[in-house]
């Protein structure tokens, strides 16, 4: 018997959302939840997954896919808590087997089914940068890097590939709306799209967005989409406005009367259009079931004070098409967010480190502190004067795992290991050996193409001329057959002297080799690590660009993107300057508009205390020009117009103000006659 007062702590919308249409003699109708910011959203969908359990559904028939495996994480860290107090004994997260990424979740049903769908089950799994390097194996193929004039870069092929797939959207249509440059080469990409698409085949590969795609394609066959579809009883989708069309369809297809169907999201958080992502899905939602999906709103507000939700409503209330609601919140201020006016971007950094310095010594810690901003460049003058005044920070977006060369090695050697066809990672490995570069490693990768077992024919291979001593030790490191994890140690042994031979910080390196051959520990097989690892890479602990040591306090900056589901004690943004944002590239069409002020709603409502937004008369620009870089003057965000500016506490700064007016010149020196009289 199910324990009381497992839900007393929801509010009424929070209530509903949990109990809807659960304990009936039928699964539930399709349900939206929007889920407005600081609302609970997390708390609320923890909920109904519990609340599902408590009343009697099966775990294994429950499909819980987020946008981050650390999300799913949590998520199911929380349900196990919930049901241990609801039911006396914990449902195991372990139990939800189904809890993961779009992505992830594709791969998996990709390779279950592998033999069924035309695909080799050991398939691998390129991420960005591997994609972009088979592109360019491509494009040389086809002789395009070679043009009279200059061909697209293997990026920006890869990026209109990515964005024409998750989009559904003609190759011409999204030349012309995103990348107009290219337009004249769309034959070419046609044609290079072709030969990526047939080379990945014939090296047993996928990428990121083959993973989606495949499995959208799959679910285009009635037989395999009920198949499929029937694996699970309840499908609850989080982060709902971030989806693409490809994601749509498959949850279509999943639940084509949406019976089981949960999906929360908010549409005024909806800002990954460059991802392809697209805020139809949650507008439309309602429409797409029939019967049509009842909706639920979570507009009450934990995080934010009154006046700063009643700016970010007066912001997000001038949008075009929403989902109408209010947040509202107990949290009572007198404080209203400022709209802080100052000449330059060194007088907004100088006067927002001031500011934050000052709070610091009232209590607040740096780390409940962050400078938030449009693009990443803008923090430029932000952190010049952070370190000239030797404040600690951390700016989001370091490096990831599979961005280090080193992890990027040891984890194409296992790749080659598992699909010796596969060449990108092929030519990466075969070149760490000295004496082999890229002629020499062609010619061992195409022997092993002609082989019908190519990793039993490397044994057979002539040895490249130059390799020496060492490709004994590669054949036989590559062949030797071991259990997982035992495969991982293999190779970290074979590759440990390279490590040294071709990195200074070998020593910060190896220990994250150490940590990964740990992680290692948590998988049962190969190709569940190197999935995972592909598909939601951990920080490099040697990333210089890092957090300091976890008992020292730091500042967060963060772009706006990043800074998507977080919230600090006090915010700051950066440029609230048309140009900067909306971004002077934004404002080509109502929806990219639309999507600027999403942005800026979603800056405003990371703050729980104190929202400062920067308005520098003059700022920086880069302009593909003659003119080059530039200066501009700006004016307030058209997303603040002089309507809503009662929201806002309106400041003018100046260093004068400050107490700081400029000082006397110093006498001058001659530093260049003191550096030669050293050596005199």
């Amino acid at each position: 018997m199910a324990g009381a007062g497992y839900l007393d702590k929801l509010n009424d919308n929070q209530r509903a959302a949990v109990e809807f249409g659960v304990g009936g003699d039928t699964l539930p109708p399709p349900l939206l939840v929007i889920a407005g910011a600081g609302s609970g959203k997390t708390n609320t969908l923890a909920h109904r997954v519990a609340h599902l359990l408590v009343n009697g559904a099966d775990p294994r028939r429950i499909l819980l896919m987020t946008f981050s495996r650390r999300a799913a994480t949590e998520l199911t860290r929380r349900v196990e808590r919930i049901t241990a107090q609801a039911m006396g004994t914990s449902v195991a997260a372990e139990a939800l087997t189904w809890a993961g990424t779009f992505h992830g979740i594709g791969a998996r049903i990709l390779r279950e089914h592998a033999l069924s769908i035309g695909l080799h089950p050991e398939f691998s799994i390129h991420d960005r940068e591997d994609s972009a390097d088979l592109m360019n194996l491509s494009r040389h193929g086809l002789g395009f890097s070679k043009t009279e004039s200059r061909f697209p870069a293997k990026g920006t092929c890869l990026a209109i590939y990515s964005r024409a797939v998750n989009a559904e959207a003609p190759l011409g249509d999204v030349l012309r709306d995103h990348f107009p440059w290219c337009a004249p080469w769309q034959a070419e990409l046609k044609q290079l799209f072709g030969a990526y698409v047939q080379a990945k085949q014939v090296q047993n590969v996928l990428d990121y967005d083959d993973l989606l795609l495949a499995w959208a394609q799959v679910m285009a066959d009635p037989g395999f989409a009920g198949h499929i579809g029937a694996i699970w009883d309840h499908v609850l989708i989080d982060e709902y406005q971030d989806t693409n069309r490809l994601q749509a369809r498959i949850l279509l297809a999943l639940k084509p009367d949406g019976r089981g169907l949960t999906v929360v999201g908010d549409d005024a958080q909806s800002i990954y259009a460059f991802r392809a992502a697209t805020v139809r899905n949650i507008l439309d939602f309602p429409d797409a079931y029939t019967p049509r999906a009842d909706v639920i709103t979570l507009d009450r507000n934990y995080r934010s004070t009154q006046p700063i939700l009643a700016a970010a409503n007066a912001v997000i209330g001038l949008a075009k098409e929403r989902f109408s609601k209010n947040l509202w919140t107990e949290r009572a201020s007198a404080q209203k967010p400022r709209l802080v006016t100052v000449q330059t971007e060194a007088e907004q950094a100088r006067y927002m480190v001031d500011r934050i310095l000052e709070d610091r010594e009232t209590g607040m810690k740096l780390k409940d502190q962050a400078v938030l901003f449009r693009t990443s460049s803008h923090s430029v003058q932000l952190e010049a004067e952070l370190t000239r005044r030797n404040v600690p920070y951390v700016k989001f977006g370091g490096l990831k795992f599979l961005d280090t060369a080193h992890v990027k090695d040891l984890l194409s050697f296992l790749r080659l290991a598992r699909n010796a066809r596969d060449r990108v990672a092929g030519f990466r490995v075969l070149q760490l050996i000295p004496g082999i570069g890229p002629k020499a490693a062609g010619h061992v990768l195409d022997a092993l193409d002609l082989a019908a077992d190519p990793r039993a024919a490397l044994e057979d291979v002539a040895a490249p001329a130059r390799a020496g001593a060492d490709w004994p030790g590669f054949v036989t490191a590559m062949t030797t057959q071991a259990v997982w994890p035992a495969a991982l140690s293999l190779a970290r042994a074979w590759y440990d002297p390279h490590l040294d031979r071709l990195h200074e910080d070998a020593e910060s390196r190896r220990a994250d080799l150490l940590q990964l051959e740990q992680i290692a520990t948590g998988y049962p097989s190969a190709e569940a690590f190197l999935t995972d690892l592909t598909l939601d890479p951990p920080d490099a602990t040697s990333d210089q660009a890092g957090v300091p040591l976890k008992d020292e306090d730091y500042l967060i900056l963060s772009t706006i993107h990043s800074a998507k589901g977080q919230e600090w004690k006090s915010v700051y943004l950066l440029n609230a300057v048309d140009g900067c944002i909306p971004s002077d590239l934004g404002t080509g069409s109502t929806h990219e508009l639309e999507e600027e002020r999403r942005l800026l709603y979603v800056a405003m409502t990371r703050a729980k205390d104190r929202l400062t937004l920067g308005l520098p008369l003059r700022f920086y620009v880069t302009q593909q020009t003659r003119n080059g870089d530039r200066h501009v003057y700006a004016m307030r965000t058209r997303f603040i117009p002089k309507e809503i500016l009662a929201h806002f506490e309106a400041l003018h700064w100046s260093p004068a103000q400050n107490g700081s007016a400029p000082r006397p010149a110093p006498a001058p020196i001659n530093v260049a006659a003191t550096m030669r009289e050293m050596w005199s």
